[in-house]
């Protein structure tokens, strides 16, 4: 009697699990909802009479279980990398020509393209386990997110095993990414009903979706209409790997993943290019919000030939479509004061929706945008999205004016402290000179404790007001210097907030070293360029010694940059604030595992190396490992201390270096032969 009610019990899931297939996922269902529903209740009924014989894969495991109490932090297995951007078609071509400039003939001749649309969703990444579903995590900050895997098996689109229809085994393990979106037609059906029941509304489907996902009660994400689209196999284990892009979609589909139908391939770039054009006026023909495509080399093999900049890949683009305008009256112009000391002019709106979003303030860039443009105080203005993220005023409509308009001057002093206003020859920006300058501190603090810097939950623009106009931060260090007693005394600060304020911080001191590049708020240095910095400098310290030389060897560091690098840890402000926060017990330095000693000679004893290009048989790591083992050190960079440049495939601007400076070129086996030989 067991067997046939375990029988029955997996015949039923895999019926069950097959039409959610067909009716989610391909959008062509064979049977009834009726019919269904008797699948579904015999399934429950079942289950309810053996509890013993429910599985996590059962499609009854989707409702949502029991509420978290936060969310866990996931490692990916790799890098879930962002996106350059190209507006248009000249900086597609633009995007080629790099491309070719990196590549053999032989792999340039056989460069074909996917192009994919580019979902305004949520970014998910789905770990499978011997075909079933395990772990499901967001991008985060594309090393680190969090776990929400109880509310992704509520997507009715994710499989819960796979394969969804029976072909073959699955992989040992299988790691997959994807975008988790809401449909256009669903996401107004749930807004009308949270109106309806005076309930808070959601802005745009991206929104919602988001907030769906990142739910502490998996019930509410199983309320909301979520769909999912997958569009990468991240990793793949026990099972053979595809070789393209266009067969991992292809393989995608056959597990029973959803992939998107309007993926195609080009061998030919231009014509890649004019179906990107031609799709500009169709995206609203869709059900759901896309601001763009997603161009991607096909072969895998050249996709890791190039590499990535940063934490953009050089093999993909996205292609983002004009963004949405709208008209409004610029009702006034303010100025605001950056963390480097920037007067920043900003438009204040009358509300007006932009692309599903209720603009009232946007940029104006700087006095002289403001003038060449003829901008004035009163002006009905057009405003757009610009990449469909930061709202601006694009134009001011002169046939509409009334005579009654005002022109704007920038002020002569800073808003926030009154000193003078100072643009240096050569800039179109204006600063404020005054180092002690409130407003610049309060938002250099907001932007170190921002997600993208340190990271210190509870804390934001209001609280580095306030803390800064109560005296208890002068500087970004002070942060890890706030005791519990300070902020009890302050209004709405009681002591479980408090708590909750000291433990983020007290995290935040352990935070990647990129990270904290970040977020001392160097000018021209965000991410992208910190996560550069971090591969090439170890610590804080190799980094302050770095000279402009050094800096503008290293791929994608300019004059312009280095030259504001060095600079910042040249005043002796900022590296009393570095050594205030070693005090703390912040982060300074990334762990750099040393191999053990060899036993016996070690040859290369007292020898600097630098490494460059991939090598035939070794990673880069195991490469340091195998340097430091035998007795040599390793550097990030050439200078005429370097002893050796041990050269790989693709070398970067290290080589060039070394020419310039004489320094002896060796690759792998010569690297070896100097170990086995001795010398």
């Amino acid at each position: 009697m067991n067997e046939s009610v375990a029988e029955r019990i997996a015949r039923l899931r895999e019926l069950i699990n097959y039409h959610n297939y067909r009716y989610h996922v391909l959008d062509s269902p064979e049977i009834s909802d009726a019919e269904y529903d008797a699948l579904f209740r015999e399934l429950q009924r079942l289950e309810a009479e053996h509890p013993e014989l429910v599985t996590p894969d059962s499609p009854t495991q989707r409702v949502g279980g029991e509420p978290l109490d936060h969310f866990e932090r996931v490692q990916h297995p790799v890098p879930m990398l962002s996106l350059s951007n190209a507006f248009g078609p000249d900086e597609l071509r633009a995007w080629r020509d790099r491309i070719l400039r990196l590549l053999p003939p032989e792999m340039a001749d056989r460069l074909a393209y996917v192009v994919e649309p580019k979902i305004d969703g949520l970014t998910v990444v789905l770990h499978y386990q011997d075909g079933l579903f395990v772990l499901g995590a967001t991008r985060g900050d594309g090393y680190v997110g969090e776990d929400i895997t109880a509310n992704l098996r509520t997507v009715p689109a994710v499989p819960l095993r796979i394969p969804v229809v029976r072909d073959g085994p699955p992989p040992h393990r299988l790691v997959v990414r994807g975008e988790a979106y809401m449909p256009r037609d669903a996401f107004e059906r749930m807004n009308a009903e949270l109106a309806a029941r005076g309930e808070r509304t959601f802005a745009n489907p991206r929104n919602a979706a988001a907030g769906s996902l990142r739910q502490l009660d998996p019930k509410i994400s199983a309320s909301r209409p979520l769909s999912l689209w997958t569009y990468q196999v991240v990793l793949i284990e026990g099972g053979e790997a595809p070789r393209t892009q266009w067969e991992a979609l292809d393989y995608l589909r056959r597990l029973g993943f959803p992939v998107n139908p309007l993926s195609k391939r080009f061998e030919d770039f231009e014509e890649m290019v004019q179906y990107c054009v031609d799709w500009e006026p169709r995206r609203h023909e869709l059900n759901y919000d896309t601001d763009g495509l997603v161009i991607k080399i096909d072969d895998f093999e050249i996709q890791e030939r190039l590499g990535a900049v940063g934490n953009a890949p050089r093999w993909a683009i996205a292609y983002k479509f004009p963004s949405e305008e709208a008209v409004t009256r610029l009702l006034d112009i303010k100025v605001n004061v950056g963390r480097t000391g920037t007067l920043n002019p900003y438009a204040v709106l009358e509300p007006v929706r932009v692309g599903g979003v209720t603009v009232r303030n946007a940029t104006l860039h700087n006095e002289d945008y403001i003038r060449e443009k003829d901008i004035r105080i009163g002006d009905m203005v057009v405003v757009k999205r610009a990449g469909e993220v930061i709202p601006q005023v694009v134009r001011p409509i002169k046939e509409l004016r009334t005579g009654e308009e005002r022109e704007w001057h920038m002020p002569d002093r800073c808003p926030a402290c009154g000193e003078p206003a100072v643009r240096p020859e050569g800039e179109v920006a204006y600063y404020c000179m005054n180092a002690a300058c409130p407003a610049q501190l309060v938002r250099l603090v907001e932007h170190f404790v921002s997600r993208g810097a340190m990271d210190i939950e509870g804390m934001g623009y209001k609280q580095a007001e306030l803390f800064v106009k109560k005296g208890l931060i002068h500087d970004v260090a002070d942060i890890f210097y706030l005791k519990p007693e300070q902020l009890l005394e302050l209004e709405g600060y009681k002591e479980k907030r408090v708590q909750n304020l000291m433990n983020a911080i007290q995290a935040a001191k352990d935070r990647p070293l990129a990270r904290l590049i970040t977020a001392l708020g160097i000018k021209f240095v965000g991410s992208t360029v910190a996560e550069i910095l971090a591969q090439h400098y170890h610590s804080i310290d190799e980094l302050m010694q770095a000279t402009e030389e050094e800096l503008t060897q290293i791929e994608g560091i300019g004059p312009k940059i280095a030259k504001s690098i060095v600079d910042w840890f040249s005043r002796e402000s900022n590296r009393r604030v570095i050594e205030k926060l070693r005090a703390a017990g912040v982060r300074m330095a990334e762990e750099v595992p040393e191999a053990p000693p060899a036993e016996g000679p070690r040859p290369l004893e007292g020898k600097t190396f630098v490494i460059t290009g991939t090598l035939p048989t070794m990673s880069r790591q195991e490469a340091t490992e195998f340097i430091i083992r035998h007795g040599g050190r390793v550097t990030n960079s050439v200078s005429r201390k370097t002893d050796y440049v041990v050269v790989g495939a693709s070398p970067g601007s290290k080589l060039r270096r070394a020419q310039e400076l004489g320094i002896p070129v060796i690759d792998e086996a010569q690297l070896r032969a100097m170990v086995d030989e001795g010398h």
